[in-house]
């Protein structure tokens, strides 16, 4: 999938208006009905089935529906459960462009990601309240990178009080193995499922704390797809299917060099010291000589985190990267602005381009997580930052930068909010 884009100048990018929000009107069954035919050949072939549990709790509808985001065939699932029945899905800003009008018919909410938005929250109580359709979330707000949730936002058990609606949860099995992100769009071979249950009932929302609604919603979203694939001894054997596993585990575990590792076939290899992993068809690692330090992806990936969050209390970390800069602020295309510089340590991100014109800086309690993504939309890697007025797509010239970024910012967020870290508001 590919996005619209146009080259314009910094002036011109500041005479730009940023997209206005409009009133929500009820999805199309028509084109809800699309949707759903366009959707059988992938379930077809993922052989799609699901189970549902304590279904009956939910009622008629409608519902806050949270489900976990691990490929395009989401939406595919969804519109299996749930068709005929309308719903809303809060999408990304980014998917509206050029297919505003379609993806509003079809029942799209805009919202930036990881920008607080005061009036998503405010559209979501009219779709349930006022329209009496129900709303899909995607709570991790992003891909899975590791097979595990992304980190979630906290008091969505505020918002589901806030609502006051069942809370349905829908996580799916084998999404992930299917297309997971870093493979470079690669589908493989394997079953799709998903479960389908009342996570919360409206007695329940009465009943329960924000804190315990919250610890719910984590309880869902506490899975491993990697670990999952061992234990059901799910066998990929697309002979690429390390294929841009460097994105994920882009620091050796033997040398402690970051940025030198690389995925080819079923291997990844370090080529600071040449030591080698095999992915094997279960979804683990094994060095081909020597110890295996991290067998498991998500370990793996818990192990960099680590090193991430030493480095900031040491006040080592500093990321610092020559950028291309591409801009949202409507939905009319991705405007490319040129070359610029971003940088990233205690302090938050600071990105400077357009000869100078443009200076962002964003304080690193701005957002609990980053918009990082892999080859998105089939552009390159990114890093995103920005407000309610504009989002800055920065795509690094350094390799495999993007992940490293993400968990700093996630880590760096928590030890300002803790106080481990004190850091003054940045004005942005």
């Amino acid at each position: 999938m590919k996005i619209k884009t146009k080259k314009i100048t910094f002036e011109q990018f500041c005479a730009l208006k940023p997209a206005k929000r409009k009133k929500l009107k009820k999805p199309s069954f028509l084109f809800q009905t699309l949707v759903r035919l366009l959707s059988v050949p992938d379930l077809v072939a993922t052989r799609f089935s699901y189970t549902t549990s304590r279904m009956e709790k939910a009622g008629k509808g409608p519902y806050l529906i949270l489900m976990n985001h691990s490929s395009f065939i989401d939406l595919k699932i969804a519109s299996k459960i749930f068709y005929p029945k309308p719903y809303f899905i809060v999408c990304t800003s980014d998917g509206m462009v050029g297919k505003e009008w379609l993806m509003r018919k079809i029942g799209c909410i805009p919202t930036q990601k990881f920008v607080s938005d005061a009036a998503l929250t405010r559209d979501m109580a009219r779709a349930v309240k006022e329209k009496k359709v129900s709303v899909l979330l995607f709570p991790e707000a992003g891909y899975s990178f590791d097979g595990c949730a992304t980190t979630l936002p906290r008091k969505l058990g505020q918002l589901v009080k806030m609502l006051n609606v069942p809370v349905v949860s829908v996580i799916t099995s084998g999404a992930f193995l299917r297309q997971p992100l870093y493979n470079n769009l690669r589908l493989r071979k394997t079953k799709v499922s998903a479960h389908v249950s009342c996570l919360i009932t409206k007695e329940e929302i009465a009943e329960k704390s924000i804190e315990e609604l919250d610890g719910i919603i984590d309880g869902a979203f506490a899975f491993d797809n990697f670990k999952a694939q061992l234990e059901t001894k799910t066998q990929i054997t697309d002979p690429h299917r390390a294929e841009g596993l460097n994105r994920i585990l882009y620091r050796c575990p033997a040398c402690q060099t970051e940025h030198q590792t690389d995925g080819m076939g079923s291997t990844l290899v370090c080529r600071h010291c040449g030591k080698r992993y095999e992915m094997d068809v279960y979804g683990q690692l094994n060095a081909t000589e020597g110890e295996t330090e991290f067998p498991h992806v998500p370990l793996w990936y818990q192990w960099q985190r680590q090193c991430v969050k030493e480095e900031l209390e040491r006040g080592a970390y500093c990321l610092d990267l020559d950028v291309d800069i591409a801009v949202l602020t409507d939905y009319k295309a991705l405007y490319w602005l040129g070359k610029g510089h971003l940088t990233h340590d205690i302090s938050g991100f600071h990105l400077i381009g357009c000869d100078g014109k443009l200076d962002y800086r964003q304080s690193p309690t701005a957002s609990y997580s980053l918009n990082s993504d892999y080859y998105w939309y089939e552009i390159g890697d990114i890093i995103c930052i920005g407000n309610k007025q504009c989002l800055y797509y920065c795509f690094p010239k350094q390799k495999d930068i993007v992940t490293k970024a993400r968990l700093a910012a996630e880590e760096l967020y928590k030890l300002c909010k803790s106080g481990k870290i004190n850091n003054q508001e940045t004005p942005v």
